[in-house]
């Protein structure tokens, strides 16, 4: 997660290393305690069901025919259920029946696979209840293991082959995210834990890992997971105004009532909660990281920059960033529930009444609350990085002038110039045509450097 800013940063003076390093590692450790207390150590294990034996096969052979009449449907009435009928030779990999063929039939139904001479395919045995001595095969669905091995080999070695070491960084941290993900929030929201604020600690435990692990140690790295906490918390006190203020209740989707049928004592309300702390999790570490990079970049492109130069400069990198993240916010929501606003479409009822709804509002709400917390990330981590940059620099220079104010560059004096070159450039004579001086200072502060519509 994040983006890659490699070029290595100014030397932070050491008073603001010591701040930084005060204020950073209570709040780690913070989060470690927290962790701690909130770990699932009963979580509720899932309940042993009557899962029928699977087995790998290959097919061999496939023989469709036409399928027998319906007698519970009248003649003439067109259907598309029972079909298409016929026969599947598979040959059984693994199981009692290993290197036989075996018949199934064809599947058929919404959502059955459609399958092929040599596909491979996961079959599952049926016992004959009056008579357990006879077991029969069906297919349940395509074998998808090799695939998606591959295609994370192919997603591994490409951020591999372009990041480099910065890009096993990033897998790692991947990993790491999922481990937390896996072990403590899935698991402590399982085990009756408050959703909201297993999301938070975990999303900080999230973000102090990574940020740290992918981008290294250092001040522009702790100004963007300052950043980030604040920005986190600030999503989730957001969230929990919105929910209350809409009265939703989290029930809003098909998965939510089903998981309340099998784990009736979860908060479904805050788990909606901590559904839009983890989602905005990894855009907001791009954007502070981004921020925190362009305020480095900027001071050291241009030192007399002051304070509030910085910050407008920086400001308006910022803008242009959170202007293509909302857009990619909004889309990634919308990718998700396709089938939902699919359906939306198909309605009868008015478009207020939809919007209303219970489904359609925590669509809503989560968009707003993310987008809100990434506009406040950007004003927060930059003024954050623009007092760290622009700290102690004028202590650091031998030059500063008595009495300067912190956030005014002051100008290094010029070097001393021999007095028989001055004498010699007074008495040359200047040339009639002098081009024009090009221009090289840094442009005004206050310009905008938006493109003009």
């Amino acid at each position: 997660m994040g983006a890659d800013h490699s070029r290595a940063a100014p030397p932070t003076p050491p008073g603001v290393r010591r701040i930084l390093i005060v204020t950073v590692v209570p709040l780690f450790l913070a989060t470690l305690v927290a962790a701690l207390v909130l770990w699932p150590r009963d979580a509720p294990r899932p309940e042993a069901g009557d899962d029928l034996p699977r087995y790998h096969g290959t097919v061999t052979r496939v023989v469709t025919e036409p399928c027998p009449p319906n007698p519970a449907v009248p003649e003439g009435t067109p259907t598309t259920a029972g079909g298409p009928c016929g026969t599947v030779t598979v040959r059984v990999q693994d199981g009692p029946d290993a290197g036989q063929h075996v018949d199934a039939p064809i599947p058929a139904g919404p959502g059955a696979p459609s399958v092929s001479v040599d596909d491979d395919v996961i079959l599952v045995s049926l016992i004959d209840p009056e008579d357990p001595a006879i077991s029969t095969y069906n297919i349940a669905e395509h074998q998808r293991g090799m695939p998606l091995i591959w295609l994370g080999v192919l997603f591994a070695a490409a951020i591999v082959a372009f990041g480099r070491l910065r890009g096993l960084a990033a897998l790692a941290g991947l990993a790491a995210s999922f481990a937390i993900l896996l072990t403590f929030v899935l698991p402590g929201i399982s085990a009756g834990q408050p959703p909201l604020i297993v999301a938070i600690v975990g999303a900080a435990l999230i973000m102090f890992v990574v940020l740290y692990l992918t981008h290294g140690v250092s001040a522009q790295t702790s100004v963007a997971v300052l950043g980030t906490l604040g920005a986190l918390v600030l999503t989730g006190l957001l969230g929990l105004a919105a929910t209350n203020a809409t009265h939703l209740t989290g029930f809003g989707s098909e998965d939510a009532t089903t998981l309340s049928m099998f784990r009736g004592d979860v908060d479904l309300h805050g788990l909606l909660l901590a559904g839009i702390i983890i989602g905005s999790l990894g855009v907001l570490d791009d954007v502070t990281v981004t921020q925190a990079a362009a305020v480095t970049e900027l001071a050291h492109a241009n030192p007399n920059l002051s304070r509030r130069e910085l910050y407008r400069s920086a400001t308006r990198v910022g803008r242009a960033h959170i202007a293509s993240v909302v857009n990619t916010i909004v889309l990634a929501y919308a990718g998700a529930s396709l089938p939902l606003l699919l359906l939306l479409t198909a309605d009868s009822r008015a478009l207020g009444q939809i919007v209303t709804s219970e489904f359609l509002a925590q669509e809503i709400v989560r968009s707003v609350v993310a987008t809100l917390g990434l506009i406040a990330a950007v004003p927060l981590t930059t003024a954050l990085a623009t007092v760290v940059t622009t700290a102690g620099r004028r202590r650091t220079g031998a030059n500063a002038a008595p009495g300067a104010p912190d956030d005014v560059a002051v100008a290094q004096p010029r070097p001393a110039t021999d007095r028989a070159e001055t004498l010699q450039a007074l008495s040359t004579p200047r040339p009639r045509h002098t081009p024009p001086a090009t221009r090289s200072e840094w442009p005004e502060p206050d310009r905008s450097t938006d493109t003009p519509w």
